[in-house]
């Protein structure tokens, strides 16, 4: 995926109010909904008595928050952007935008609210959106213990079949040639950008271990969304630092301990656990990712519910990309 880039200003304002501290219970990680119905997250912390966020809104990155403070019961997040506009005589200027959030509590549910002020004396409607926190997280899983079903097939090699667009409007560049599952995502010079789907399986999954074998294109970027919540990031990276929006990170949360990514063009292997929240990713015969906990969804999430089964997706709507060997173990619950 594709990282957005935002300009934030990182820095305090005003007094954090009369909940500051350990009973501060706005501190802690939210799952969001955000306005539309797509998938978000937001972290609050405190550092050296002050409050710091961190949030995710739909697609890109998790990024860091400009302020946070809590006025009586409620939690107010902003977030500034600089953005180039042209004025009335046609130069272009800067102007800073700021968005506000608003947040209060009905034990573990948030309700908030999000509005704009443009920098010109326009400021849009609140509207509306829900939170919910998130359970901490359970003690690292002994996989040495986890028992895993029969293998699935989930690719048969011959068609789309068990398959299926996550938004059945977009458009579908998903074909099955030579028993591959080939995305051709092309683009026609000096046309309108086509906006390629994802494509997800019909089954939904909780926790499990999914191998597979992926190639992509130089600057090919797509990724591999774990029950259509984390993404594991597939990326042409080879060569470069280790990063979490490389090949085999997931994608801005957990860096890879090392880049085991082959050049484009060669097909690479996936083997894949998620169990209890934590995920484990070993790339090419690499494990570069060792039972690390999963802290919230990942951009272009199909929700933001950790604890809902859901499909794996493939992400289409960047790069054509090619896959194939998809096959999956569900855990076999005690």
């Amino acid at each position: 995926m594709k990282k957005i880039v935002l300009i934030v200003a990182v820095a305090l304002i005003g007094a954090c109010g009369h909940i500051l501290g350990a009973d501060n219970p706005f501190i802690g990680r939210w799952a969001l909904t955000i306005p539309g119905g797509g998938a978000g997250w937001l972290g609050i912390n405190e550092e050296n008595g002050k409050l710091t966020g961190s949030i995710l809104w739909g697609g890109g990155s998790v990024v860091p928050v400009s302020s946070v403070k809590v006025e009586g019961d409620t939690l107010i997040v902003t977030r500034e952007y600089n953005i180039k506009r042209k004025d009335a005589s046609g130069q272009t200027i800067n102007v800073k935008e700021v968005e506000i959030i608003r947040a209060t509590l009905d034990g573990d549910k948030m309700n908030l609210t999000i509005e704009r002020d443009y920098g010109n004396g326009k400021v849009s409607k609140k509207t509306p959106f829900t939170g919910k926190r998130i359970p901490p997280l359970p003690p690292k899983p002994d996989l040495t213990k986890v028992k895993f079903g029969e293998p699935i097939v989930l690719f048969n090699g011959k068609d789309l079949t068990g398959w299926r667009l996550t938004d059945p409007n977009s458009v579908n560049g998903w074909v099955v040639e030579d028993g591959i599952l080939r995305n051709k995502a092309e683009q026609e010079p000096g046309k309108p950008h086509k906006n390629y789907g994802n494509l997800r399986t019909d089954r939904e999954f909780e926790d499990f271990n999914l191998t597979l074998e992926v190639r992509v294109p130089k600057g090919g970027n797509s990724g591999i969304y774990l029950r259509g919540i984390y993404e594991v990031q597939v990326a042409d990276s080879f060569g470069k630092p280790a990063d979490s929006h490389g090949m085999g990170g997931i994608y801005s949360r957990i860096t890879p301990k090392v880049n085991a990514a082959k050049p484009a063009g060669e097909w690479q292997s996936f083997d894949i656990t998620l169990v209890d929240r934590h995920v484990t990713v070993i790339l090419n015969g690499q494990k570069i990712i060792d039972n690390e906990p999963l802290l919230g969804c990942t951009g272009g999430a199909l929700w933001s519910d950790e604890f809902r089964p859901g499909p794996i997706y493939l992400q289409g709507d960047h790069t054509s990309v090619d896959y194939r060997n998809i096959v999956i173990r569900p855990v076999i619950k005690n």
